[in-house]
C-alpha cells in the first residue's frame, strides 16, 4: 500500500530506504503539548527507527490548529499564548504593543510563570482571529462560547484529522 504514492523513502537521519506508513503523530513541532495528528504519512526506518511525519497541507493545518487553540473552552496557557503569536508573525515586542501589556508579562505567561489572565485571554484569541489568515468566518460562534470558557487551565489532547481538518478534544 502506498502513501501519498510513496512505498518508501529515503530516511532523513541515516539516509536508508524507510517504509512510509500511516498512524498518529505527536505534533511536537507545533511547540505545543498533546497535539496529535491523526492517521498521516509517517516515513519510518527500520535501520536508525527514525519517524518523519509527512504533513499534508501545512499552511491549512497551522490554521486549524490555531482555530483548536482559539476555540477551547479552557483558559490559554503560556505555550499557546506563544504558538497564537509565533502563528501571527509577531514578535514579543509587536505582539506587547497589540495587546497594550510589557514585555515581562508576556514573558511570564508565555514561560508559564504566571497564568493568563480572562480579560487578556478574550484579547488574545480576538486578536489571533482577527490578524489571523484564513480564520475570519469562525469569529461569531467563538464569541457566541466566550462565556463558557473555564476559568482553569487544563491541558486537553488536541487531535487533528488532517483527511478532513477536523479538530477535536480528547
Amino acid at each position: 500500500m502506498s502513501v501519498y504514492g510513496f512505498k518508501t523513502m529515503p530516511c532523513s537521519n541515516c539516509g536508508a530506504i524507510a517504509k512510509v506508513v500511516r498512524g498518529d503523530y505527536p505534533f511536537k513541532e507545533s511547540a505545543l503539548r498533546n497535539v496529535v495528528l491523526l492517521g498521516i504519512g509517517l516515513v519510518k526506518c527500520d535501520k536508525c527507527g527514525n519517524i518523519d511525519p509527512i504533513i499534508p497541507r501545512v499552511s491549512v493545518l497551522m490554521r486549524t490548529l490555531t482555530l483548536a487553540v482559539i476555540s477551547q473552552p479552557y483558559r490559554l496557557r503560556g505555550d499557546q499564548v506563544c504558538f497564537l503569536r509565533k502563528f501571527l508573525g509577531k514578535s514579543g515586542k509587536e505582539f506587547c504593543e497589540l495587546l497594550g501589556i510589557n514585555k515581562a508579562t508576556l514573558s511570564k505567561w508565555e514561560n508559564g510563570e504566571d497564568p493568563v489572565g480572562a480579560s487578556s485571554d478574550r484579547l488574545i484569541r480576538l486578536v489571533a482571529l482577527g490578524l489571523g489568515e484564513g480564520l475570519h468566518e469562525p469569529i461569531k460562534p467563538l464569541l457566541d462560547r466566550f462565556a463558557e470558557i473555564k476559568n482553569i487551565s487544563r491541558r486537553p489532547k488536541i487531535e487533528i484529522d488532517t483527511s478532513n481538518m477536523s479538530y477535536q478534544y480528547a
